[in-house]
This record gives C-alpha cells, sequence and structure tokens, in this order.
C-alpha cells in the first residue's frame, strides 16, 4: 500500500487545502531554525550590552501608522492551543545607553539577510518618522560549522530607498 502524500486541511471559508507533507516538514524544520536564530540573536545583543525586547507592534502601511501585531491561535491536538502574539516588525527593540541618553534601534532576524519589499517599505518608513534610529538585520553566517551572527545596517545596505 502507499503512503498517503497529502494531509488535507481547510481554510476559514472551508475550503479544503491539500499540503504535501514532506513541504510541511520542512516548514517546521525552517521555522525551528529561525525560531533557534532568533534567540541566538537575542543572546548575542544582551551580550553586547542591549537592553533587548520582543517588538509586539506593526506597521500598516496603507493608514501609515503603527498598529498592534494580530494575536495568533497555535492549535495542536486533540483542539488544545495556546494563544501567542504574532509576530511584529522588526522582530526586537533594543535600547542602550549612550552619554547623549538612550539609542533605541529595531533588528530584524533574517537567515539570509534578505527583507521582501514590503519589509524595505516598513524600515523606510520607520527611519524616516524617527521610530528607530537605525534599524539592523541579523543574518547567519557559517564559517567551518560554526554559525556567527552579522549586523547589516538597513541605511548601508539600502541607502538609495532613504533618499
Amino acid at each position: 500500500m502507499e503512503e498517503v502524500k497529502h494531509k488535507i486541511d481547510f481554510d476559514e471559508s472551508g475550503n479544503i487545502i491539500l499540503k504535501n507533507k514532506s513541504n510541511i516538514k520542512r516548514g517546521s524544520k525552517s521555522k525551528s531554525s529561525g525560531s533557534q536564530f532568533e534567540l541566538r540573536v537575542r543572546k548575542d545583543l544582551v551580550e553586547k550590552g542591549w537592553i533587548v525586547d520582543k517588538w509586539t507592534n506593526n506597521l500598516d502601511l496603507e493608514k501609515k501608522e503603527i498598529i498592534s501585531a494580530k494575536r495568533l491561535f497555535k492549535r495542536f491536538n486533540n483542539n488544545l492551543g495556546v494563544m501567542t502574539i504574532g509576530t511584529g516588525f522588526p522582530d526586537f527593540i533594543c535600547f542602550q545607553n549612550r552619554n547623549e541618553g538612550y539609542q533605541i534601534i529595531g533588528v530584524e532576524v533574517k537567515s539570509n539577510g534578505i527583507l521582501s519589499k514590503i519589509e524595505k517599505e516598513k524600515c523606510v518608513w520607520y527611519i524616516k518618522n524617527k521610530v528607530f534610529s537605525e534599524i539592523w538585520i541579523a543574518k547567519k553566517d557559517k564559517i567551518k560549522n560554526r554559525i556567527y551572527v552579522i549586523y547589516d545596517n538597513f541605511k548601508e545596505v539600502y541607502p538609495k530607498l532613504l533618499i
């Protein structure tokens, strides 16, 4: 007997969605890897003297205003689940006490370091409206089977977008 290759799921409207089981497995591995890297970035920032917190807001590009990130209900077996705070953009807000006051930056964690078009637009808005003085993009760099965190400043990587 042949193994089932798809999982049947339903969307909010009740439509049937067929999900490839190998894609489900790959997606859960990617999510786990991303979460682990996010924790690594947070730990690295704390070690560098930053006060780090999860940014629980997002930017509505149509209204041009900061809104609270959506809440998500993560369902487990037997319809049990937990209510979690959705993903804000950027991932972290970081404070550091400087002689002239506090520096406040946003940090977005991306394993590959590439932002989508919408994420770039949000970064431009945050910087132009002085929500954050800088936005850093944390990405992975693997050297001899060891993962290092590299930070790119959005202003330096995408200077043409800020004109």
